[in-house]
């Protein structure tokens, strides 16, 4: 019983499944954003919906409709938080610049074991 208590209040277990509840509301709210676009779409081109495009005889309007959903939730993604994460990074976690590279730093180290030896 230990292990297992350890493992529900030492691990990351509820970090994972707050992230994991979080993912699912947030690609409900991505895939009613897409059909809402996918609604626009219909309005300039006349249908949302390309499942019945054919060509050369061969349904390719569900692939095209995949293809557009696509897009529209790689955008969303992209805009709405991809961006605002790499931002809100940088501001509150700046890069240390001008310090030694990793390179740099495995080189002192070996110069001080050889010293030592």
């Amino acid at each position: 019983m230990q292990g297992f208590r350890d493992f529900l209040l030492k691990g990351n277990l509820v970090e994972l499944a707050v992230a994991f509840i979080m993912a699912a509301s947030f690609g409900a709210v991505v895939k009613e954003f897409t059909a809402v676009l996918l609604g626009f779409i219909g309005k300039v081109g006349g249908n949302p919906n390309f499942n019945s495009v054919e060509l050369a005889e061969v349904n390719v309007g569900v692939f095209i409709t995949a293809v557009v959903a696509f897009v529209i939730l790689g955008a969303v993604v992209y805009f709405f938080v991809v961006t605002p994460y790499t931002k809100a990074k940088e501001k509150f976690y700046p890069s240390v610049a001008g310090g030694p590279t990793e390179a740099e730093l495995l080189v002192q180290i070996r110069d001080l074991l050889a010293t030592k030896a």
